[in-house]
Protein backbone atom coordinates (compact mmCIF):
# COMPACT_ATOMS: atom_id res chain seq x y z
CA UNK A 1 0.00 0.00 0.00
CA UNK A 2 1.73 3.58 -0.84
CA UNK A 3 0.40 6.11 0.90
CA UNK A 4 -2.01 8.74 -0.35
CA UNK A 5 -1.54 12.23 -2.03
CA UNK A 6 -3.56 13.76 0.23
CA UNK A 7 -1.25 12.48 3.45
CA UNK A 8 2.06 12.87 1.27
CA UNK A 9 0.98 16.96 0.87
CA UNK A 10 -0.04 17.43 4.62
CA UNK A 11 3.45 15.87 5.82
CA UNK A 12 5.52 17.94 3.06
CA UNK A 13 3.35 21.29 3.74
CA UNK A 14 3.84 20.58 8.00
CA UNK A 15 7.45 19.75 7.51
CA UNK A 16 8.25 22.77 5.13
CA UNK A 17 6.70 24.79 8.00
CA UNK A 18 8.54 22.96 10.85
CA UNK A 19 11.55 23.21 9.14
CA UNK A 20 11.34 26.84 8.08
CA UNK A 21 10.34 28.62 11.55
CA UNK A 22 7.34 30.20 10.01
CA UNK A 23 4.68 27.31 11.74
CA UNK A 24 1.46 29.85 12.66
CA UNK A 25 0.54 27.97 15.73
CA UNK A 26 3.90 28.71 16.74
CA UNK A 27 4.26 32.10 16.93
CA UNK A 28 7.39 34.04 18.93
CA UNK A 29 8.86 30.69 19.24
CA UNK A 30 11.87 30.25 17.93
CA UNK A 31 11.71 26.35 17.78
CA UNK A 32 14.39 26.53 15.09
CA UNK A 33 17.13 26.44 17.63
CA UNK A 34 16.09 22.72 18.64
CA UNK A 35 17.51 21.74 15.56
CA UNK A 36 20.43 19.89 16.10
CA UNK A 37 20.08 20.37 19.44
CA UNK A 38 17.43 18.55 20.87
CA UNK A 39 16.52 16.04 17.99
CA UNK A 40 14.49 13.82 20.37
CA UNK A 41 11.73 16.89 20.61
CA UNK A 42 11.45 17.24 16.44
CA UNK A 43 11.49 13.26 16.40
CA UNK A 44 8.92 13.40 19.04
CA UNK A 45 6.78 16.46 17.42
CA UNK A 46 6.52 14.06 13.64
CA UNK A 47 5.36 10.69 16.11
CA UNK A 48 2.49 12.20 17.59
CA UNK A 49 1.77 14.56 14.04
CA UNK A 50 1.42 11.08 11.86
CA UNK A 51 -0.08 9.19 15.01
CA UNK A 52 -2.81 11.55 15.25
CA UNK A 53 -3.88 12.21 11.53
CA UNK A 54 -6.20 10.14 10.09
CA UNK A 55 -7.63 9.72 6.46
CA UNK A 56 -10.87 8.51 5.26
CA UNK A 57 -11.49 5.10 3.30
CA UNK A 58 -9.84 6.88 0.26
CA UNK A 59 -6.52 8.40 1.71
CA UNK A 60 -8.07 11.60 2.62
CA UNK A 61 -6.70 13.58 5.30
CA UNK A 62 -9.44 14.28 7.40
CA UNK A 63 -7.76 16.32 10.38
CA UNK A 64 -4.83 17.87 9.38
CA UNK A 65 -5.11 21.07 11.52
CA UNK A 66 -5.93 19.19 14.69
CA UNK A 67 -2.92 17.16 13.69
CA UNK A 68 -0.60 19.85 13.60
CA UNK A 69 -2.52 21.71 16.80
CA UNK A 70 -1.26 18.26 19.08
CA UNK A 71 2.46 17.96 17.72
CA UNK A 72 2.76 22.05 17.67
CA UNK A 73 1.32 21.87 21.38
CA UNK A 74 3.60 19.09 21.98
CA UNK A 75 6.66 21.60 20.79
CA UNK A 76 5.54 24.22 22.31
CA UNK A 77 5.06 23.07 25.71
CA UNK A 78 8.99 21.39 25.57
CA UNK A 79 10.06 25.01 24.83
CA UNK A 80 8.16 26.84 27.35
CA UNK A 81 7.53 24.60 30.49
CA UNK A 82 4.36 27.23 31.94
CA UNK A 83 2.44 26.16 28.71
CA UNK A 84 -0.10 23.23 29.15
CA UNK A 85 -1.57 21.12 26.74
CA UNK A 86 -4.96 20.12 26.47
CA UNK A 87 -6.12 18.00 26.75
CA UNK A 88 -3.30 16.26 27.65
CA UNK A 89 -1.39 13.55 25.49
CA UNK A 90 -2.56 10.04 25.70
CA UNK A 91 0.06 7.23 25.32
CA UNK A 92 -1.01 6.13 22.09
CA UNK A 93 0.01 10.06 20.77
CA UNK A 94 3.36 10.07 21.73
CA UNK A 95 4.46 6.94 21.05
CA UNK A 96 7.21 6.51 18.82
CA UNK A 97 7.48 3.40 16.90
Amino acid sequence: MKLSNSFKGSLRTFTYFMASGTHSMLKGINYVELYGNEPSAIERVFAIYTNVIELDGNGIVINDKYAQKRATDYLHSYYDSTFIVQPQFEDWEIELH
